[in-house]
């Protein structure tokens, strides 16, 4: 795919111009979001990331649109997991609701700042050595094999050691202080509680990006489609969470599919690099089979998690964590 400088500045001005114009239309002014405009901004974005998948496919041909909506699907079935995530730091640390816009808008931003980085890591390493396909595979098997077995769990944002070190650094206030960091209490400057929130985020944004670089790269090998999936996925994440929010609690299945999503990416990556080496005796997952197989698990996941919840009422979602709690470490050693 040939993607000159000039395409990469349009893309890049387009998303930091969407991005300003939720700033300042949007999360200048906190306030509560209410279903109806979440569920219009959430339009607005898929219909954007659709328009930039049809230039994709008038312009560079069917092989590189269904690559690209591949990803792009990938990556917002991925997103739905990170707004489980940003519900339970948010009510963990009981952050007010009008402060919920800026602290996923920040979180959005973060989140592009680290992927573009690890985009660009991603396809240097693809680009000298082909056994990176492997080793993203394994990473992929080994994520969804971990979140497999702790799918009903959730992860504790007090286990992250930067939130741990970040409270040995500094002393916080027990309230918050509007969108302030830091504040005055008796003439001391110490953080609030929005600070804490925001490190989360960044955190959280940091080990879900170790996932989801791979995962889009095991369906396309285009830095430039993978940057534009990541991208036009997350810009429509914070709209997402308002309409989702009273919803996420019933995808019990949720964490399963995105764990066999992840797992069937491993292995296509992996059979990428076996292809390429025997060709005649290694099969190769072509693009559109992979659609496929993503858009039946989602399906699936969906129907499956709504029968449940029907049977029965009290059956709550999980996020699933990739490692054990500290209670089962215990246990373990034991």
């Amino acid at each position: 795919m040939d993607t000159s400088l000039l395409v990469w500045a349009i893309t890049i001005g387009a998303i930091v111009l969407l991005i300003l114009v939720d700033f300042f239309t949007v999360t200048r002014k906190p306030h509560e979001v209410m279903f109806r405009e979440g569920m219009l901004w959430s339009i607005f974005y898929i219909a954007v990331a659709i328009a930039f998948g049809v230039i994709v496919w008038n312009w560079a041909g069917a092989d590189f649109g269904t690559q690209y909506f591949t990803a792009y699907l990938v990556e917002k079935s991925l997103s739905v997991d990170n707004l489980f995530v940003f519900i339970i730091i948010l009510t963990q640390f009981r952050t007010p609701a009008n402060l919920h816009q800026r602290v996923l808008l920040v979180g959005v931003v973060l989140a592009l700042v680290m992927r573009a980085i690890f985009i660009a890591i991603g396809a240097a390493a693809i680009s000298l050595f082909a056994f990176t396909f492997v080793l993203f595979g394994a990473l992929l098997l080994w994520t969804g094999i971990q979140l497999m077995r702790h799918r009903n769990e959730d992860p504790d944002p007090m286990d992250n050691i930067i939130i741990r070190n970040v409270r040995k650094r500094y002393r916080f206030a027990d309230d918050y202080d509007g969108t302030k960091l830091f504040t005055v209490i008796d003439g001391l400057k110490v953080a609030t509680p929005l600070l804490l929130v925001m490190v989360a985020i960044g955190g959280t944004d940091l080990l879900f990006a170790l996932d989801s670089i791979p995962a889009t790269f095991g369906v396309t090998q285009e830095p430039y489609l993978v940057f534009a999936a990541n991208a036009f996925a997350l810009l429509g994440l914070r709209a997402l969470y308002f309409v989702l929010k009273g919803l996420l609690d019933k995808l019990v299945y949720l964490s399963t599919g995105l764990a066999v999503i992840l797992m069937f990416i491993g292995v296509k990556l992996v059979l990428t690099y076996f292809h390429e080496v025997f060709p005649d005796t290694v099969p190769k997952i072509e693009t559109t089979w992979s659609l496929a197989f993503i858009g039946v698990v989602l399906v699936v996941v969906t129907i499956a998690s709504w029968i449940k919840t029907r049977r029965d009422p009290d059956a709550i979602a999980h996020a699933g964590r990739l490692t054990a709690t500290p209670e089962e470490k215990a246990g373990e050693q034991a």
